[in-house]
């Protein structure tokens, strides 16, 4: 039984290793120089994994602002982030066969340290595309009464800009959207960051 279970262990760190990817500058082994830092991404709304204010809730109404964000240590050659905001719980809880999308951000220019508070909604000036559940911009966090839910904020620096236009409709399906932006990722990711809040009414 031990053995099984130690086998499962070491699959599983297995997969989490491949699904990182190497790191953006190469050099771990010994005699290529330091390893390239991660990529990080921070905010001053909370402590990464505490609770997310209401003041970026639903429990503020449906035009609760989306929080400041800051990121640093960027790879060499990036091109454009995307940022994914995602409650991972209703699949966890097989509630639902898919989490929800809160936030779809992508084409965030190269130059960018961060996203401010409040960003407003659809296309910005600089070419930033956005999209949630219900609409063209960001959706706060609303679980109900019960178990904390696990808001996760998930950044990457890619190689390049995606070729996915902003919707034109309102009503876009956000979840179709979504799978565009991450297929056209494939193969360009040069980093990645995580950042996550905890929240219910």
């Amino acid at each position: 039984m031990k053995s099984a279970l130690v086998a499962s262990m070491i699959v599983a760190t297995s997969a989490a290793l491949l699904a990182q990817g190497p790191p953006a500058g190469g050099g771990q082994g010994r005699g290529r120089g330091p390893q390239t830092p991660p990529l990080l991404m921070t905010t001053t709304a909370w402590e990464d994994g505490g609770v997310i204010p209401d003041k970026y809730t639903q429990a503020a109404g449906p035009d609760a602002p989306s929080p400041e964000l800051k990121w640093s240590q960027v790879p060499m050659g990036t091109q454009s982030f995307v940022l994914l905001l995602h409650d991972p719980e209703p699949v966890l809880q097989k509630t639902s066969k898919t989490d929800i999308l809160h936030w779809l951000v992508w084409n965030i220019p190269a130059t960018s340290m961060g996203l401010p508070e409040g960003v407003q909604q659809g296309e910005l000036p600089d070419g930033t595309r956005q999209l949630s559940l219900r609409g063209a911009g960001y959706m706060g966090p609303g679980a109900p009464a019960g178990p904390y839910h696990h808001y996760t904020f998930e950044l990457f620096a890619l190689d390049t800009k995606l070729d996915v236009p902003q919707p034109a409709a309102q009503g876009a399906n956000a979840n179709e959207v979504r799978t565009k932006v991450i297929d056209a990722m494939d193969g360009h990711v040069l980093g990645k960051a995580v950042l996550v809040g905890r929240f219910h009414q």
